[in-house]
């Protein structure tokens, strides 16, 4: 049951599983049939690891691995479609923020192409010169319920 799994309020959709937001914002908000997720990276809950990233002492990035953070970020998407009673498949567009294109890009689409096989939903891809953590990619995804 939907109840258990998510903390819904007029503020939004809190997911148990997915990583804590960094900043004010939910995980996700519901309006009419459709569901609006903010912006998700691939840190894992309840801890600031970064699945696929090496930073040094000073929170730096030393290397990362883009496919390992891909499925980090997309697994955090389905904990989070499915805690507020959604899907996977259920996804209509996604927006991709890289902030290497050029040297990511053909992993990153590999790996979207493996996991959207099934579903084809629209999707833009961007690329910003940083994120708010050491990250490499981030989703803004809508899906409906």
């Amino acid at each position: 049951m939907a109840e258990d799994r998510i903390n819904s309020s007029s503020e939004g959709i809190h997911s148990g599983k997915a990583p804590e937001p960094v900043g004010s914002y939910p995980h996700a908000r519901r309006v009419g049939n459709l569901l609006f997720l903010s912006g998700v990276g691939p840190r894992e809950r309840g801890t600031k690891k970064i699945p696929g990233v090496e930073l040094d002492e000073k929170g730096n990035i030393i290397s990362y691995d883009i496919e390992t953070q891909c499925k980090s970020v997309f697994q955090n998407i389905k904990y989070i479609l499915e805690d507020a009673g959604s899907s996977w498949d259920n996804i209509v567009d996604v927006q991709v923020f890289l902030t290497n294109m050029k040297d990511d890009f053909a992993t990153y689409n590999r790996v979207y192409a493996e996991w959207f096989k099934d579903n084809q939903p629209c999707r833009t891809t961007i690329e910003i010169n940083c994120l708010p953590t050491p990250i490499a990619i981030e989703l803004k995804v809508i899906a409906t319920i």
